[in-house]
């Protein structure tokens, strides 16, 4: 049963419900190591990632009568025999822990409870060390782990929704999710193959590869493996292309997530826009509707990578398609041709639900991008991406700030001026400052320097990078072609994702020699490996013969260390879409990001 749910994700060659399969099993052992009923407490980062991976429905099958968030205080009135902690390895995370099972065991009348802890996706030598200083060490039954290192949002998209990563690295210094992502790599050979040739670009993403490389020799298992239904791998680290996140996204599902925020697919909109039954589930508290967004709805499959302008076609066709179909003649029909249409009558009412809740949601998104607003923020930041009044204080920039817009909307434009220049001068730097915290206070300099830490704002240097970058690689374009597109700067409207075009003069003959001439401005590294398997290492020539020139399509995994947005998404599947390329892609992120949630993370309140 659980199995059926999830048949959208087995849709590309390297079929992703075998890894929704495998998660469950694992899921299945945990569940089953306690007999009786159950409560889970997750980690609060957890609960909707492993929704991705087993319904609510299969849980009660297993048991589970509760599920609570992971919080300081502990929950009263837990009446189970089991409880079952899943976390992340945070120290912070420990001391709730700690407190929830003090709690429980100081108010237990006559029955015990047995406590079992789970971390994701490996256990943590210093949150042991810290349970035992805590003093509760020993009230658990069992300590293990739940590994699940990716989890399968879509047939082509796979996330490991490690929150804030990127500020863990940058400003913390913190690079366990370096390691993270190696475990991740090593987990995705395990279950598709060896992946025979792989390409970087960032010092992150060659340390990602480098530790991937020791752990698979000290596992043996990868290395032992033939080549699986991936030919190439691409690690991208987020740092050589910012610009791209900072930009407004301008398509369907892009808009959606930067308006209302898209959570592990889930979308909360306002209940009284839509008609009962249109929704997932209403919640009565906070009156939204809740909306499932991914491939298994055809319409929405149809839209998501669209640019927001080419929305209103595809609706407005299908509402004369369903139109057509409801006012056919069925005088003149036969038995069977009856038949046959009040079988697809059940397909039509979807089709029609469809219908209405993407029209209605398009109009939500609508209303806020044709407002005043909306459009004079775009219009800056696009004068930005086609570097155009870098150099001195921008004035639009200055009426926000005057106007005390919300801190966050001011910094992204000009963290975009910043990367534009390639740094701002040190004039206009200070000038900023000094505005920023008169107006937003003095707590605005923690901010700054975060951005500092993470390359989004500094000093200019002699380099323009991303001026040079803008015309050896068409990173811009002077007309738009938003309806039929035929190149990815639709996704932004004049823009091409930087990390997307890398990807794409990659696939052309000798892409890779090409590039890292050109890359070479950007920081960190590029570099390429090849991953033989023993028995064709002592042959000459064994790289053609793994990666034989068929028609098959191509399978290449993109993976974003340090988060991706959906925009960059779109425009990879309309290349795997272009029959030149003849490629699929499997888009592997540590996490989905959007312009707010990424700038959020460096924000000190």
């Amino acid at each position: 049963m659980v199995i059926n749910m999830y048949t959208h994700l087995s849709g590309g060659r390297a079929n992703i419900q075998l890894l929704q399969e495998a998660a469950v099993r694992e899921f299945v052992k945990i569940l089953d190591r306690c007999e009786g009923t159950k409560a889970i407490i997750w980690d609060e980062s957890l609960g909707g990632p492993v929704g991705l991976v087993a319904r609510y429905t299969f849980l009660k099958e297993h048991h589970v009568t509760k599920m609570y968030p992971l919080r300081s205080e502990a929950w009263t009135d837990i009446d189970v025999k089991n409880i079952i902690f899943i976390t992340r390895p945070h120290q912070t995370l420990m001391d709730y822990i700690a407190n929830n099972i003090h709690e429980e065991e100081r108010k237990r009348k006559v029955s015990r409870k047995e406590y079992f802890l789970y971390f994701l996706p490996k256990k943590s030598f210093l949150c042991e060390k810290r349970l035992q200083i805590k003093g509760v060490h020993g009230s658990l039954s069992y300590i293990g782990e739940f590994r699940c290192e990716f989890f399968p949002f879509d047939n082509d998209l796979l996330s490991m929704e490690l929150k804030d990563g990127y500020r863990e690295i940058y400003i913390e210094g913190d690079t366990s999710s370096l390691h993270q992502s190696a475990c991740a790599l090593v987990a995705l050979q395990k279950l598709y193959g060896r992946i025979p040739k792989v390409y970087g670009i960032g010092s992150y993403a060659q340390r990602v590869w480098e530790i991937t490389k020791a752990l698979t020799e000290e596992d043996g298992h990868v290395m032992s493996n033939e080549k699986g239904v991936i030919d190439q791998m691409l690690i991208i680290d987020r740092s050589t292309d910012l610009m791209s996140v900072l930009a407004t996204q301008l398509t369907y599902e892009g808009l959606i997530d930067e308006i209302f925020g898209i959570n592990n697919t889930t979308v909360n909109l306002p209940a009284e826009k839509f008609n009962t039954g249109e929704g997932l589930s209403t919640d009565r508290n906070t009156e939204k509707s809740q909306f499932i967004l991914n491939s298994k709805e055809q319409l929405y499959t149809e839209l998501r990578d669209k640019n927001f302008n080419a929305v209103g076609a595809v609706l407005s066709r299908m509402a004369k398609s369903i139109r057509s179909r409801a006012n056919e003649n069925h005088g003149e029909k036969t038995i069977q041709e009856l038949k046959k249409f009040v079988e697809s009558l059940p397909h039509i009412k979807s089709n029609e639900q469809s219908l209405a809740t993407h029209t209605t949601i398009a109009e939500l998104v609508q209303d806020v991008i044709s407002s005043h607003a909306f459009l004079d923020v775009l219009g800056c930041e696009q004068e930005f991406l086609l570097c155009s009044d870098v150099d001195k204080p921008n004035s639009f920039i200055e009426d926000m700030i005057a106007k005390e817009a919300p801190l966050r909307n001011v910094l992204r434009l000009i963290c975009m001026q910043s990367i534009a220049g390639s740094g701002l001068k040190p004039k206009v730097l200070d000038y900023y400052k000094r505005e920023l915290v008169q107006v937003y206070g003095l707590k605005t300099l923690l901010t700054l320097g975060n951005l500092e830490k993470a390359g989004l704002l500094r000093q200019q240097t002699g380099s323009r990078t991303y001026h040079v970058l803008r015309k050896t690689l068409n990173l811009t374009a002077e007309t738009p072609e938003e309806v039929s597109p035929k190149d990815i700067t639709y996704v932004h409207s004049i823009y091409a994702p930087l990390s997307v075009r890398i990807v794409e003069q990659h696939l052309k003959p000798n892409g890779w020699q090409l590039l890292t001439e050109k890359l070479s401005s950007l920081p960190g590294p590029t570099f390429e490996d090849f991953q033989s398997s023993p028995s064709l290492s002592s042959r000459r020539g064994s790289f053609t013969s793994e990666i034989s020139q068929s028609d098959i399509p191509r399978v290449i995994v993109v993976f974003f260390i340090g988060g991706c947005t959906f925009a960059e998404i779109s425009a990879l599947r309309f290349l795997a879409q272009q029959d030149e390329n003849n490629v699929e892609f499997l888009i592997c992120t540590t996490k989905l990001i959007n312009k707010n949630t990424f700038l959020d993370s460096f924000i000190e309140s």
